[in-house]
C-alpha cells in the first residue's frame, strides 16, 4: 500500500496542505475547527510525520538529550535518576519530543556529549548531576542550544537556569529533628563537595549545630551505598560516641546503617541516623528511614518545563526552588 501524505491529509480533513503543515510544524494560529479535522484525518489515513522533512523546515530536532555526569553504574543504583527520567519522558511526550539519555563518567563520554550537541542532533539539553568545572558543561554553554540544569551547576548559578529543591533547609530540618530528640554529637556525611547538594546540605547541617560542626563530625561520600558505608565507619573509628548522624542521601544512609549493624549498634537506640531524599530505598531499610523528602517528580517537571520555554525562545526565568519535608519513621 502508497504511504498516506500530507496530501492525503489535507484532503481527508478539507483543508489546504498549508494548514496541515503549519499545524505538524506547531503554529499556534490554527483554528480549533480546521486542528480537529486534520487530527481526525491523520488518525483514518494513518499518516506518520517524517521527522527528517519536519526537521528540515523547523530547523528543530524534536529531540531533547539529558546528561548525567556520574559513572554508567550509577544510572542503576540510584533511583533518584529514574524519577527524572521518567518524568522527562512523559512532559516531553506531550509535545511529541523524545528524550536520548547520555551518560557522561569520563572523558570519552563527555566528548561524545559534546560532539553530539554541536552536531545539531538535540534540541535542549537536561543537565543532571553536573559537577562543578566540569569542561563538558563550560563546552555546552558555548554553543547555541538551550541547556537547564536539575540542580544548580556549582560556578555556572547565573548562566544556566535550573530547578531544585531547597537542600540548605532540608538539611536544617533533619538536624533540627536530631537536636530536638536530645542528640548532643551529631556527625554528618555529605554528598560530593562539588555538587550543590553536598554544599548546601553541609551548609545547612552547620547552620542548626553553629560551633559543634567540627571537622572531625564531618565525612563525605559519592551518593553511592558504599561510600556511606566506609564513611559512617571512619567517623565511628574518630568519634566512638556519637549519637546521630545526618547523612546527604537515603543511599549513602543504607550503607551507614549497614556499618552501624555491623559494628553491634543500635538505631535509633545508640545511634539517629537520618537521610535525604525520601526515595525508594528510605522505606526498605531497617529500621525505616527518617528522611528528608524532596519532591523529585515536581523539581523535573519544573526543570523541563524551563527547558522547553527556552527552546521556545523565552527567556530564562530565576531558579526555581520547592521546599522539602522532613518525615519521620523508626530510625531517628
Amino acid at each position: 500500500m502508497k504511504r498516506p501524505t500530507i496530501h492525503d491529509v489535507a484532503a481527508a480533513a478539507g483543508v489546504s496542505r498549508g494548514t496541515v503543515s503549519r499545524l505538524l510544524n506547531g503554529d499556534r494560529y490554527v483554528s480549533t475547527t480546521a486542528r480537529v479535522a486534520i487530527e481526525r484525518a491523520i488518525a483514518e489515513t494513518g499518516y506518520v510525520v517524517n521527522r527528517n522533512a519536519r526537521s528540515l523546515v523547523t530547523q528543530r530536532t524534536g529531540s531533547v538529550v539529558m546528561v548525567l555526569s556520574e559513572p554508567h553504574e550509577k544510572l542503576f543504583e540510584d533511583p533518584n535518576y529514574s524519577v527524572a527520567i521518567r518524568t522527562a519522558v512523559r512532559l516531553l511526550a506531550e509535545r511529541d519530543m523524545s528524550l536520548v539519555m547520555m551518560v557522561a563518567g569520563d572523558d570519552g563520554d563527555r566528548d561524545r556529549v559534546i560532539r553530539y550537541v554541536r552536531g545539531g542532533h538535540a534540541d535542549g539539553v537536561f543537565l543532571l548531576s553536573t559537577h562543578a568545572g566540569d569542561r563538558m558543561v563550560e563546552a555546552l554553554v558555548d554553543t547555541a542550544v538551550p541547556a537547564v540544569a536539575q540542580g544548580a551547576v556549582v560556578g555556572l548559578e547565573n548562566v544556566i537556569p535550573y530547578a531544585a529543591a531547597d537542600d540548605r533547609e532540608g538539611a536544617r530540618q533533619m538536624t533540627r529533628h536530631l537536636v530536638e530528640q536530645g542528640r548532643r554529637r551529631i556527625a554528618t556525611i555529605t554528598g560530593p563537595m562539588d555538587t550543590p547538594g553536598g554544599i548546601q546540605r553541609l551548609e545547612g547541617f552547620a547552620d542548626v549545630l553553629g560551633r559543634k560542626a567540627s571537622k572531625k563530625l564531618i565525612e563525605h561520600g559519592d551518593w553511592t551505598q558504599l561510600s556511606g558505608e566506609s564513611a559512617m565507619a571512619r567517623l565511628l573509628e574518630r568519634v566512638p560516641d556519637l549519637d546521630a548522624v545526618f547523612v546527604a542521601s537515603d543511599l549513602m544512609a543504607a550503607g551507614a546503617l549497614s556499618t552501624l549493624r555491623a559494628a553491634g549498634r543500635r538505631v535509633p537506640e545508640d545511634v539517629a541516623v537520618g537521610g535525604f531524599d525520601d526515595s525508594s530505598v528510605a522505606a526498605t531499610t531497617h529500621p525505616p528511614l527518617t528522611t528528608v523528602r524532596q519532591p523529585l517528580a515536581r523539581v523535573a517537571e519544573e526543570t523541563v518545563r524551563l527547558l522547553l520555554a527556552l527552546i521556545d525562545g523565552e527567556r530564562p526565568e530565576n531558579p526555581v526552588i520547592l521546599p522539602t519535608t522532613l518525615v519521620v519513621r523508626d530510625s531517628a
